[in-house]
């Protein structure tokens, strides 16, 4: 496989390529199976309209790799948290943690009774082409307890940032039990078939420095390191969303370091272009205009070059109204302008 190939810094014969958010609104194959689902949550648990969706960018796009199409807090839902996903609005838990007590009521080994997931982990790769890549994932401790304690996204975090720095016992508490299941589930999603696995940490550049170090990172080392041990020949990706200004802090037991378009890619390179391979970093809205999509996707090429540990794809993910021949446009370009 050639994404595989990439992760671990092996020769391929060009960089490969696969995007965030691939399997998504901007395709009409994916909004004619979405309307066969009562709703988003009944779309992730049903193994064979997830296993379509997931596999739709592969064969549409002809992408590197599939990731599975699920959603991060599927997790939490299971611990207890009853969840909805409202139209127009997005995720909101119908409950939140509010105490230690909370914590301690959240059910553990949760991760066992997300069944369906693996079930479509086994499904799509049973499926999916041999030189394809399928990649399972989770949200990272940080991004899911603010979910948790706030109930929904929320650009302040107020609730959250109270309580790590009013009640830090408190947060590491929640922040212990989520590592915990994490492991877990990524461990089955690797058992069941993945062959590579990712950790989203959306809200990390949410947290000032020395916060983001105890809160979010150790938690993360905590996870990859336990997840290496398991399964060593499986690649690690993490992405740590909005922390440029840290980078030379964060290190870690992983193969894959993805770039969020907010950080400029020579920096990454110079800081950790020798202990991680690059994920990313085209900005999503220059495939508005192929003018600007070749533009980024040169630079980004001329950045690496050819001998800098390199996976291709978007600093962050696609948009609802992306034009779908730019999306075809880019893999195209990325393969021809990359061939070794």
């Amino acid at each position: 496989m050639v994404f595989i190939d990439a992760c671990f810094r092996q020769e391929t014969p060009y960089t490969p390529i696969w995007l965030m958010r691939q399997a998504g609104r901007y395709l009409s194959e994916y909004q004619g199976v979405r309307q066969k689902a009562k709703n988003f949550l009944d779309l992730c648990a049903n193994v064979v309209l997830a296993t379509e969706v997931t596999l739709q960018p592969v064969e549409i796009l002809d992408v590197d790799a599939a990731i599975l199409f699920s959603d991060i807090l599927l997790l939490p839902h299971a611990m207890g948290l009853p969840l909805e996903f409202i139209p127009s609005f997005g995720p909101k838990f119908l409950d939140t943690i509010k105490s230690l007590e909370d914590i301690k009521a959240l059910k553990r080994g949760a991760y066992k009774d997300l069944g369906y997931v693996y079930e479509i982990v086994s499904s799509v790769r049973s499926k999916l082409d041999k030189s394809k890549a399928l990649i399972g994932f989770s949200g990272a401790p940080w991004t899911l307890a603010t979910y948790m304690l706030e109930g929904q996204g929320n650009k302040t975090y107020s609730r959250s940032k109270k309580i790590l720095y009013a009640q830090p016992q408190m947060a590491h508490a929640l922040l212990e039990a989520l590592s915990i299941e994490i492991i877990g589930y990524l461990d089955v999603q690797a058992r069941a078939g993945a062959n590579a696995l990712m950790l989203f940490d959306s809200w990390a550049g949410a947290l000032e420095l020395e916060a983001y170090l105890e809160f979010g990172w150790d938690y993360i080392q905590k996870i990859t390191k336990a997840l290496k041990t398991k399964h060593p020949k499986v690649p690690l990706i993490v992405f740590p969303k909005g922390v440029g200004a840290y980078l030379a802090h964060l290190k870690g037991d992983f193969e894959v370091f993805g770039c969020g378009w907010d950080t400029p890619l020579e920096h990454a390179k110079e800081v950790l272009g020798d202990r991680y391979v690059l994920q990313g970093n085209l900005e999503p809205a220059r495939l508005y205009s192929q003018e600007a999509m070749r533009n980024g996707i040169e630079h980004i090429l001329e950045v690496m070059g050819k001998k800098v540990g390199l996976i291709f794809n978007l600093g962050h993910g696609m948009l609802p109204d992306l034009p779908r021949s730019n999306a075809l446009e880019l893999v195209r370009l990325v393969r021809e302008i990359s061939r070794r």
